[in-house]
């Protein structure tokens, strides 16, 4: 049933997804001096997860501030073909007029076709979080470096552990393009500096909390001799540290990864996960909407920009970078909120 929601009313054409949208401000907005008639989808992997709820207040903070309606969509499993169903809904649906599509992808690849469709008919498209082909979009909006994150994420184990022993990844999504560029760079990390640790195994949990716990539980029990896991994606941190706890392996088994800080808070100070990483999901809900608002207006991201709202941005080629990674760990957990 795709649910659209503005002010209090509600349609419905029966297909299963949930949209929920913005009115567009009544209020002069502290970033344009009169309401936009821009209309804005954001599609995240899957909903109902911390990182991405946070994403979707970002998100319709930004709706409000701009006065444009965001539509915000996604699938309840992280599926690049449910993506595909939800994009073609928005397009084929009269009721709507999109003016920019801004996706997560799941996979790189097989959103490549609806997403030509949907620029063959001026619909403004641009990814975030994480990536596709570029032929399926105009700009990527990344968090942060690729490279820099990876190779801190290893550092992060390594300092936990001695630099030495086995470890494991547990990622998202397998084919999401932004989860592989991170290993790929965790793994560049870990043979260069670190020779006398060693990968046992990546797993996937396809960002399923439920399946990250079990995963995190299989991977304590296939490895007895396991010193740390690496959680790249926001569902694998807790979960791990989790299972950790469980077995009563908190101290024995270093636990790091990217996750929001509020579902870490008690892993953290209990000593079940050493430290995470991240930065700001609202802020880049937020920026997401803004550049849309942007490129609908012709005005394309550049180096140094300056977003209000969200900051300085970097551009290198056709990716816009949001800023640098944070650390959390049980001295500073607190002083974050989301």
């Amino acid at each position: 049933m795709l649910m659209i929601v503005s002010g209090c009313s509600i349609l419905s054409n029966g297909d299963g997804y949930e949209v929920i949208y913005t009115n567009k401000s009544t209020n002069q907005s502290a970033t344009r001096q009169e309401e936009s008639d821009h209309t804005i989808a954001i599609i995240p992997k899957v909903v109902n997860i911390p990182y991405f709820n946070a994403v979707e207040e970002g998100a319709m903070k930004a709706g409000k501030d701009f006065g444009v309606e965001v539509i915000y969509t996604g699938p309840t499993v992280a599926d690049s073909q449910e993506q595909i169903k939800i994009i073609e809904e928005l397009i084929h649906n009269e009721e709507l007029s999109v003016d920019v599509i801004a996706v997560s992808a799941n996979d790189p690849e097989s959103l490549i076709p609806v997403l030509k469709e949907v620029r063959d008919q001026d619909i403004h498209v641009i990814t975030w979080d994480a990536d596709t082909l570029a032929e399926g979009r105009e700009f990527f909006i990344d968090m942060v470096d690729p490279e820099t994150l990876g190779r801190h994420l290893m550092d992060t184990l390594a300092w936990n552990v001695d630099e030495q022993g086995k470890y494991a990844i547990m990622t998202g999504a397998r084919d999401a393009a932004n989860l592989n560029e991170w290993i790929k760079w965790i793994k560049i990390q870990q043979e260069e500096y670190y020779p006398d640790m060693k990968l046992v195994e990546i797993a996937a949990t396809g960002d399923d909390p439920n399946k990250a716990y079990l995963t995190a539980k299989r991977l304590i029990k296939d490895h007895t001799d396991l010193q740390g896991i690496i959680g790249n994606s926001s569902v694998g941190p807790p979960a791990a540290a989790q299972a950790v706890k469980e077995a009563g392996e908190a101290g024995n088994i270093a636990v790091v990864g990217l996750s929001p800080p509020n579902p870490m808070n008690e892993h953290l100070k209990s000593g079940a996960a050493q430290v995470i990483t991240l930065w700001s999901p609202k802020k880049l809900g937020y920026l997401t909407v803004a550049l849309s608002e942007n490129i609908i207006e012709g005005i394309y991201p550049y180096d140094g920009q300056y977003i209000p709202g969200a900051g300085k941005i970097r551009v290198v080629g056709d990716s816009v970078i949001m800023g640098e990674p944070i650390d959390f760990n049980k001295e500073n957990v607190d002083q974050y909120d989301f």
